[in-house]
């Protein structure tokens, strides 16, 4: 019997974009389960330095309903690679703005678990106006104080 190949990604997904859905379209090409690890509140208020618009769970739910996606989870709030230990997934896709890890470090923390697991980068951008929660939001900001919202 053949063993699905199982991929696993991870991100914010604050505020859904082209972006994320070209990422998530990706990892699922690579493999027969896309698994995705949405950060948990306190994760992205210690990376980005603000509290997520969206909540976690409302995230989560999000992700999943996204028609690459097979199932989403949230991260650990204790240990960043506890997830993937779990899953032990074939390969990790990182996003094109994935700052929590690189190659290179993530591939020697998985040794130091025994885990051989394909680790590859998704370069490729959207090119659309608002192809970051960051610009979705300040455009927000942008209209309210001009009175357009």
């Amino acid at each position: 019997m053949k063993k699905n190949k199982v991929v696993v990604t991870a991100g914010t997904f604050d505020i859904i974009h082209p972006g994320h859905y070209n990422t998530l379209k990706y990892a699922k090409s690579l493999g027969d389960k896309l698994i995705v690890i949405v950060s948990r509140d306190k994760t992205v208020e210690k990376i980005k330095g603000r509290k997520p618009i969206i909540p976690e769970e409302q995230r989560r739910l999000t992700v999943e309903a996204l028609k690459p996606v097979d199932k989403a989870i949230l991260g650990s709030l204790t240990n960043k690679l506890e997830p993937i230990l779990n899953i032990k997934p074939d390969i990790i896709v990182l996003g094109p703005d994935q700052t929590t890890f690189n190659i290179n470090k993530l591939k020697e923390e998985l040794k130091r678990y025994n885990l051989d697991i394909d680790v590859v980068k998704f370069n490729q951008y959207v090119k659309c106006p608002f192809h970051s929660s960051y610009d979705i939001i300040k455009e927000i900001i942008r209209r309210w104080q001009r009175g357009e919202i």
